[in-house]
């Protein structure tokens, strides 16, 4: 294995934390870039200390001078409540910060990843959803600044590869979850979490029967970095994701049983724009990336209830005021 100089922005965040991790255990050369608007510095505490990782704090709407092999773009708040917060801000992050660090590739010759979402694909027509669905998108409501982000963040990745042969991968990521989810980050399975440990009532937004696709997140640093080193000429987009799809009330009575909580269940109004559905069709990244995920929600679920408890909630604060 040949070993390279990676810088990962986002790469004190959750997935960036733990792709930072993967990278570095395999003997890279990690530069971690992050703002920490929304990431925790006890994420990556941890390698502080190693002679092949690096921590820069900057915020990749400004240019970033790096030379480097591989680029994974992973900076961009990733919660409604905090791209919500500033959404001018979540679509500069989108937009400006994939100007940069394509600007950063194309330099250097760099391969480069952009983490993108299934929120490109809105609250979806077609079922499950394969890359090919342009999707339906609400492009002035108030999650656009985060879908409409990550669409325009794709234009970009792929017309630098049309005028500059600049050698991009996208991802689109469907949920996952794991070990440092933010305790309020808003996500439904950390606010599940959380709320069955401290034995308050479980707040489900809608009736519950909307759908997601939950994946552990090993499974999909496996995905991303399969997709870094996939096949030559083949840059997506692919999904990321587990198709085993249930609804929001079944996440919340699996947290229940698993926590041993009493906890009830409360129904609040859903907000605007949130999809009734959501469930990869990945049947591309099996074939062109060999992957799948491979970890049960049960395991995934049970790791994640053990780091929470092993976390003191009381030294978390909610990163904007929308928790």
């Amino acid at each position: 294995m040949k070993l390279r100089r990676i810088v990962v922005t986002g790469g004190a965040g959750f997935l960036g934390s733990h792709l930072c991790d993967r990278l570095v255990s395999m003997g890279h050369d990690v530069i971690c870039v992050d703002n920490f608007f929304t990431s925790q510095k006890s994420n990556i505490a941890h390698l502080l200390g190693k002679s092949n990782f690096e921590l820069i704090r900057h915020d990749i709407t400004h240019p970033l001078w790096l030379e480097v092999d591989e680029i994974y773009n992973l900076a961009c708040p990733a919660a409604p409540g905090h791209y919500q917060y500033n959404p001018i801000k979540t679509m500069k992050t989108s937009v400006i910060g994939a100007i940069n660090v394509l600007g950063m590739a194309k330099r250097c010759h760099a391969k480069i990843l952009q983490a993108s979402t299934s929120e490109v694909y809105g609250d979806p027509d077609i079922h499950p959803q394969p890359e090919s669905y342009r999707g339906n998108v609400n492009p002035i409501g108030p999650r656009s600044c985060y879908d409409e982000g990550k669409r325009a963040a794709e234009s970009l990745f792929f017309d630098y590869l049309r005028m500059n042969k600049v050698d991009i991968r996208v991802i689109r990521i469907f949920n996952t979850y794991g070990p440092r989810m933010h305790p309020f980050d808003g996500r439904v399975v950390s606010n599940f979490i959380r709320q069955a440990l401290a034995g308050e009532d479980i707040t489900i937004f809608g009736d519950g029967t909307q759908t997601r696709s939950f994946c552990y997140v090993d499974d999909l640093i496996d995905g991303m970095i399969a997709m870094m080193n996939g096949p030559a000429g083949f840059h997506g987009p692919v999904n990321l994701g587990n198709p085993n799809e249930m609804t929001i009330r079944q996440l919340a009575d699996a947290v229940i049983r698993l926590t041993g909580s009493k906890s009830k269940l409360v129904t609040k109004p859903l907000p605007a724009d949130d999809p009734t559905q959501r469930q990869p069709d990945i049947t591309l990244a099996k074939a062109k990336l060999g992957w799948q995920p491979k970890v049960e929600l049960d395991a995934g679920l049970a790791k994640t209830i053990a780091y929470f408890k092993s976390i003191n909630i009381d030294q978390y604060r909610p990163p904007t005021p929308n928790f």
